[in-house]
């Protein structure tokens, strides 16, 4: 079986997947990578892999869901915390006037002290982003301010966001199925 979900390692979709994976006994699929959901359903309804993953705070969801409907499907669904979050600023920024965000992530604090937003397309892209003196400030995961205490600094814990996970297929579920209500 190939699952596919989108990358890079490290984000939140991988980390998911390989707790889903470990949780249902399929520690020998294999797993690909995409740059967007719209690549990865594509792939999906070509038969190039055979299920996709997807949050559904993604903002693409609903996109993906209504471009391939009667051709991909739910097949499974759960509820899964992401890794801690955390909203960082580089330690030589004193008052931070720009933060970035996956666009997701843009209501789990009050940003309105910032006088800019930017939309990035991860929270591991906004951690690449504050480490290379792009981004001022940034939601990203908190790990990465245990890992670079030096050049980044902590001003709010956010904790990890607990969110509905979708598994897609090409078949739908037949009408007995516990996921489904009749």
């Amino acid at each position: 079986m190939i699952i596919a979900t989108l990358g890079p390692e490290g984000n939140n979709h991988v980390l998911v997947l390989g707790r889903y994976l470990e949780a249902r006994g399929l520690t020998d699929a294999e797993v690909r990578l995409f740059d967007d959901f719209p690549a990865a359903f594509a792939a999906l309804v070509a038969g190039e892999v055979d299920r996709v993953l997807q949050c559904t705070a993604h903002f693409s969801h609903a996109e993906c869901v209504g471009r391939h409907m009667h051709r991909a499907f739910p097949v499974d669904a759960f509820v899964a915390g992401s890794h801690p979050l955390a909203l960082l600023a580089r330690c030589d920024v004193a008052e931070p006037r720009q933060v970035a965000r996956q666009p997701a992530t843009r209501y789990y604090t009050d940003l309105s002290a910032f006088a800019e937003e930017i939309d990035a397309p991860t929270t591991v892209a906004v951690a690449e982003g504050l480490l290379d003196g792009r981004f001022e400030a940034g939601i990203c995961a908190r790990q990465v301010v245990e890992q670079h205490p030096d050049r980044l600094r902590l001003i709010e814990d956010l904790g990890p966001a607990l969110d509905v996970w979708v598994v897609y297929g090409t078949e739908p579920l037949s009408d007995t199925s516990p996921l489904v209500l009749a």
